[in-house]
This record gives structure tokens, C-alpha cells and sequence, in this order.
């Protein structure tokens, strides 16, 4: 499903993010990304959802080279890909309801298929009932479920994220991977990067471990 082959990550102000990386996601697997504060993480993810290009290297995403997929077919290709970040970014002055239609309005659904994908999303992380409510009036836990409902709700075969804990305590953390482990029971593929190791041993999936950018440790690949 994802192939890193010795991906290359240069940025001109702070020199190699990503060094000669290479790995492989099996399609429906569950994996955390881990390592120190700038080892890479973010970058890595930000390269499968192409919010950057590899300086050299391949990416493959479902045997599609993604390097060197043309400008006009990434928002197709975006539909592909649920992205949850740690600041939840929200649209603070639209109702959650809005938030999680966002990516169904953009690819165009009809009013009735965006009103049952919305609730069944919101039903999946238990915030149904509310649809009406604006974003900063929840909590973070919750406002992370919604930042969680509406990376699937366009039911993307693979979801990515950033730090989804980094903000939550150990309780909220435990029910936020406790959904992570629902979407993968049906086939998701997620790749997740945290810093809670505890969690992460708890919950026994591989571990890609990185450090400066290479490669440190993979619990479960074959590279």
C-alpha cells in the first residue's frame, strides 16, 4: 500500500529531514511512526499526503509513484488519504457538523449523501449529538474526535497522524487510539505518529522508529 524507496527529504534552511529512507506499509496495517522531536515524523507523513515532494527517491501509494504525480490529479489523489493533525485545525466559526463536511463539499456530494456521511461519522466517535455545536465550545478531546471524523468521512483506505495525542491526557489518549483500532479492524491502514510509547507498547502493532531522518528501528518490516 505505501513504499518508501530510499526517499531523500532536503529543506534549504535546515539541510536533510529524510535520509535514504526505505520501508513498506502492508494495506490494512496499523503502524506507529516514533522518534525524537525533529527525527522526521511529520515530514515523512507530509510526503504520502503530498504536501511536500521527496528530494529524491520513490514514493509509492497503492503501486502509484506519488513523486511524480502532476499538480491536476492531486485532489483526487488527497481524497485517498485521511489526515489528522494535533491542533485539531478546525474552522472555529462553523459547526462541527460543517467542519466534518468540508471534504464532501469539495468533491462535490450531494446535500443528502453529505448529511448521512457526516452523522455516521460523527456517530463513530460518539458526537452525534453535536452536529450544531461550534468547535470551541467542546473540549479537546472532543474537538480531536471531530478533527478524527472528518479525516473519514469521506472513508479514505488510509489515514495519517500527526501527534493525534499530543495534546490529551492519558484517558482521552486511550479512547482516541481505542478508535484508531475500530478503523483498522475494517481494513484502514493507518500510520500514526506519537511520542505516547506507552500506549503504543500497550497496544502491540509495529513500530517504524526513526533518528535524524534514517531509518532506526522496525518492528515489523523486512528492509
Amino acid at each position: 500500500m505505501i513504499r518508501f524507496e530510499r526517499v531523500w527529504k532536503r529543506f534549504p534552511e535546515r539541510g536533510d529531514a529524510l535520509k535514504d529512507l526505505s520501508f513498506e506499509l502492508a494495506s490494512g496495517e496499523m503502524a506507529f511512526l516514533t522518534g525524537h522531536s525533529g527525527a522526521g515524523k511529520s515530514t515523512l507523513l507530509r510526503l504520502i499526503g503530498l504536501m511536500d515532494r521527496p528530494s529524491r527517491g520513490q514514493i509509492l501509494v497503492n503501486r502509484m509513484n506519488i513523486s511524480e504525480l502532476p499538480a491536476r490529479k492531486l485532489p483526487y489523489y488527497r481524497r485517498q488519504i485521511g489526515m489528522i493533525f494535533q491542533d485539531h485545525r478546525l474552522l472555529q466559526n462553523r459547526t462541527v457538523f460543517d467542519n466534518v463536511a468540508l471534504p464532501l463539499i469539495v468533491s462535490g456530494m450531494t446535500r443528502k449523501e453529505i448529511g448521512k456521511r457526516v452523522r455516521a461519522a460523527l456517530d463513530q466517535v460518539g458526537l452525534l449529538r453535536f452536529e450544531r455545536a461550534l468547535p470551541i465550545t467542546l473540549s479537546g478531546g472532543e474537538q480531536q474526535r471531530v478533527g478524527i471524523a472528518r479525516a473519514v468521512v469521506a472513508r479514505p483506505p488510509v489515514i495519517l497522524a500527526d501527534e493525534p495525542t499530543g495534546n490529551l491526557d492519558p484517558d482521552l489518549s486511550r479512547e482516541i487510539f481505542g478508535l484508531f483500532e475500530r478503523f483498522h479492524d475494517v481494513g484502514v491502514t493507518l500510520l500514526i505518529a506519537t511520542h505516547n510509547i506507552d500506549i503504543v507498547s500497550f497496544m502491540q502493532h509495529r513500530i517504524i522508529r526513526l533518528h535524524e531522518g534514517r531509518l532506526d528501528a522496525d518492528s515489523g518490516g523486512s528492509w
